[in-house]
């Protein structure tokens, strides 16, 4: 049977298509339609056409993630199914855009971009899951909505420490992590350091949530206060921007919640069986992850979400290892709010925070290694389709260790070879000297 691959390289109210042959030649010449309802017509006229005129022949069509731009195409090129012999794909844009690299293409243009597409689905065909529609559609668009709405917040929330900068300064430092509850409804009583200098101590007790201490040491700062502005134009951006704050906090609130309400998918049941992971975080990481059968180990999941380890070393140069953070950077926010829960509520995440940090490891790394770790029971669930299990863990964790220790050490003859022969510096030497040390105390303790 003779396959074909279809291309499409789509902006925002047109696409450009191509489609080639097993051979990564053109069959037909690129032809770009509206994103309209005479453009789809067209495309499904010329897909028609193209079928028909090469029977019993398979067309392979894929469509690049471009943020929403490509949902009606691929919506329309999953219809035609009913017509035609085509599975359709989404392909993410990291994958085509370091196979353009590769190909060295000097410029790259929609037409080449979308022959980009094409070749990309020829030469990863085994590796790319076709004719999956996307039922997560409507949560995908309930959570970009979720994210307007946040990033909106913490615009608006930069905006007014900005503003309390010179009008209330001595309150900021009650906000270097996050602004508690109590400060918002201080501010929205007393929005500048000059009202606030003359407040009574007992109406500053009565606000909900702040201790007397506190409200005693917010007094005495503020009669002391440094602010350069106090005026009643300050005093309404600061109440109108706490307002819109609460205003999106309660928003976001109720759109988590219908989003949790409208999900029936049982992987998300399945993630909020670990501690640590609420609706919310479940459902993202579902909704970057997709279908777990996309990736063969935990550590393709690993790497999907950028947190796999990386080293570089080159020459006489000295670099460590660190989290590779490739990717977009949503999901690893979302992993790092769910470890940041688990490490207060897992066992497991906790267990392993605290073994690195006393053992010298920085907090941020620390809970790099934690995010990995967190993929892989993620993945461990979802692969075996059963809830969160402590012991299921300790028992790959001793597994893990009998097996390693079965291992036997050899040493590198090339390695040691360079050592003795070649002219290389003293610091690679030394280094190297210190590495056949380690290999021999490896080799013995296998051997014992």
């Amino acid at each position: 049977m003779e396959s074909f691959y279809l291309g499409s390289d789509v902006s925002k109210g047109y696409a450009d298509f191509v489609i080639l042959d097993a051979k990564k030649q053109i069959v037909e010449k690129n032809f770009e339609l509206g994103d309209s309802y005479a453009g789809h017509n067209e495309l499904y006229e010329k897909l028609n056409k193209f079928m028909e005129d090469r029977p019993g022949a398979k067309l392979y069509a894929a469509v690049e993630s471009t943020g929403g731009y490509e949902n009606n195409w691929y919506n329309t090129l999953f219809k035609c199914q009913r017509a035609i012999d085509v599975s359709v794909t989404r392909l993410n844009p990291i994958g085509v855009h370091h196979s353009i690299k590769a190909g060295m293409k000097r410029n790259v243009t929609d037409k080449i971009s979308a022959y980009a597409i094409a070749e990309f689905l020829i030469m990863q065909g085994e590796n790319i899951r076709f004719d999956v529609d996307t039922y997560y559609a409507e949560l995908r668009k309930m959570k970009a909505f979720v994210d307007m709405l946040t990033k909106q917040k913490v615009q608006c929330e930069n905006q007014l420490e900005s503003v309390l900068y010179s009008a209330n300064p001595e309150v900021l430092v009650y906000c270097e992590e996050f602004k508690p509850a109590w400060l918002l409804l201080l501010l929205l009583q007393y929005p500048t350091a000059d009202k606030l200098s003359r407040a009574h101590l007992e109406s500053l007790k009565k606000i909900p949530f702040i201790k007397d201490k506190q409200a005693e040491q917010i007094l005495e700062k503020a009669k002391k206060s440094v602010a350069s502005s106090s005026g009643p134009v300050t005093e309404m951006l600061i109440k109108e921007m706490i307002t819109q704050i609460n205003h999106l906090e309660e928003l976001i609130k109720k759109h988590k919640k219908a989003m949790a309400k409208n999900c029936k998918l049982e992987e998300v049941e399945l993630l909020k069986s670990i501690p640590g992971i609420a609706d919310y975080s479940a459902i993202s990481l579902m909704l970057e992850i997709g279908l777990i059968e996309r990736f063969e180990s935990s550590k393709k999941l690993a790497s999907f979400f950028g947190v796999h380890p990386v080293y570089k070393q080159s020459g006489d140069g000295k670099w460590g290892m660190y989290m590779s953070k490739q990717g977009r950077s949503a999901p690893r926010a979302t992993l790092y709010m769910s470890v940041f829960s688990g490490i207060q509520y897992n066992p497991i995440i906790k267990d392993v925070y605290k073994k690195h940090v006393k053992n010298g490891m920085k907090k941020g790394a620390a809970m790099g290694v934690c995010m990995h770790k967190l993929l892989r029971v993620v993945y461990g669930i979802l692969k075996s389709n059963k809830p969160f299990d402590p012991a299921i863990d300790l028992e790959n964790q001793t597994y893990s260790t009998i097996k390693h220790s079965k291992i036997n050490v050899k040493k590198d003859s090339a390695f040691y070879n360079i050592m003795v022969e070649s002219p290389i510096s003293g610091r690679q030497r030394k280094k190297r000297k210190a590495q056949l040390v380690s290999q021999d105390v490896e080799s013995s303790k296998a051997g014992s």
